[in-house]
């Protein structure tokens, strides 16, 4: 099986052999923000080591894979955790939290809660007026922030399997923005193409390039034609790890920007500058 949807870690934890994924797993999610925050930190001449992170997330298998690879990447810069709190069930107050974000004082926070979470971090966060420099949160786009909260949520950075803008660019439709072309000239319907049909159509690529080197329907022939992928596509590289994960595409990173989403990371496929410290 080639899947796009499924971005939980434990999916490629199990010794799967039939299982493969084109898109970014769960706990990469909010990584490109802490490299993004060592990148920035090291450009000013300072050290990672410094740097402080709040780690907030809902007590779900998914948050808590998020939050897994916070973790690994945080130790890897040498960064120091100095909270890491767990929404409350019901997701409608995280008040406390928030005012031992205030007295701490970090200098990044990562947020992940789903739709509900990302909406009560944001409508709070307003409230108390809880000021970090950098923030990394999940589900910006499906939370709706940006219209719900306006200019308070302004440089929040929120991650993305992929955007329009980003350079990409593959043998089957070109470049991300020929893609975004074909969809909405094909499917006036869609206004903004949502990347669920973008990483679709990159499992179905992937699909025929196996078939064609493959030349089989034999079982263990396709899996193994599968598991060699290497492809440059509109979507990104592909390439699986013995887990069946892709390996060759990160998690793009994109900032709210003037009531927009503009990808500021990876550095190499930013569409606009970073806009860093938040005011």
């Amino acid at each position: 099986m080639v899947e796009a949807e499924g971005a939980s870690r434990s999916l490629f934890t199990q010794g799967y052999r039939y299982m493969f994924a084109v898109l970014s797993t769960s706990e990469q999610y909010l990584g490109s923000a802490i490299d993004l925050k060592a990148e920035v930190v090291k450009k000013a001449g300072k050290s990672p080591k410094d740097v402080k992170v709040a780690l907030v997330f809902e007590n779900d298998p998914f948050s808590l894979d998020v939050r897994a690879g916070c973790v690994e990447d945080i130790k890897r810069h040498g960064m120091q955790i100095v909270l890491d709190d767990k929404m409350p069930r019901d997701l409608n107050d995280i008040s406390a939290t928030l005012t031992k974000v205030k007295a701490l004082k970090p200098d990044l926070i990562l947020i992940s809660g789903h739709e509900k979470g990302a909406t009560t971090a944001a409508r709070q966060m307003k409230e108390m007026q809880v000021k970090v420099p950098m923030v990394g949160i999940t589900h910006c786009e499906s939370g709706k922030i940006i219209s719900q909260f306006g200019g308070s949520v302004e440089g929040y950075l929120c991650p993305t399997q992929w955007d329009e803008t980003l350079s990409y660019k593959g043998k089957y439709f070109g470049t991300a923005a020929d893609f975004d072309k074909h969809v909405k000239a094909t499917m006036p319907q869609y206004k903004i193409v949502p990347y669920q049909l973008a990483q679709a159509s990159a499992a179905v690529l992937v699909w025929k390039d196996a078939f064609e080197r493959a030349n089989s329907f034999d079982t263990e022939k396709l899996r193994d034609a599968i598991a060699a992928t290497e492809m440059e596509t509109f979507y990104g590289n592909i390439k699986f790890s013995s887990a069946g994960n892709n390996v060759a595409k990160p998690m793009v990173l994109r900032q709210i920007q003037g009531g927009e989403l503009k990808v500021v990371a990876p550095t190499r496929w930013a569409a606009a500058p970073l806009q860093y410290p938040l005011k």
